[in-house]
């Protein structure tokens, strides 16, 4: 799988994990150059705590448009060390 936004591949794995229709890619998969750390946080009743990164390819940025659980819920552990995004960014094969 990649996700592709402002025609970059952000980050490229055969191993992501889908949870509720989101590919979750390993972290270590994830273009680092890319990611600028949010202040954004939002909760999930089943996955804890997310946090947010922006996008930021050749000057544009794409705000709050990567998430991740830095400490997820048991029933979310799956996802421990991966990252999902959204916001325009195109996930393909």
């Amino acid at each position: 799988m990649k996700a592709i936004w402002n025609n970059q591949v952000i980050a490229e794995s055969n191993d992501t994990v889908v949870v509720e229709n989101n590919h979750y890619f390993p972290i270590e998969s994830v273009k680092a150059e890319y990611l600028i750390p949010s202040e954004i946080h939002t909760t999930c009743p089943w996955k804890g705590l997310a946090s947010y990164y922006t996008l930021e390819v050749d000057g544009l940025q794409n705000r709050d448009a990567a998430w991740f659980y830095p400490e997820p819920k048991p029933a979310a552990a799956n996802i421990t060390g991966h990252v999902a995004f959204w916001k325009g960014v195109k996930v393909t094969e």
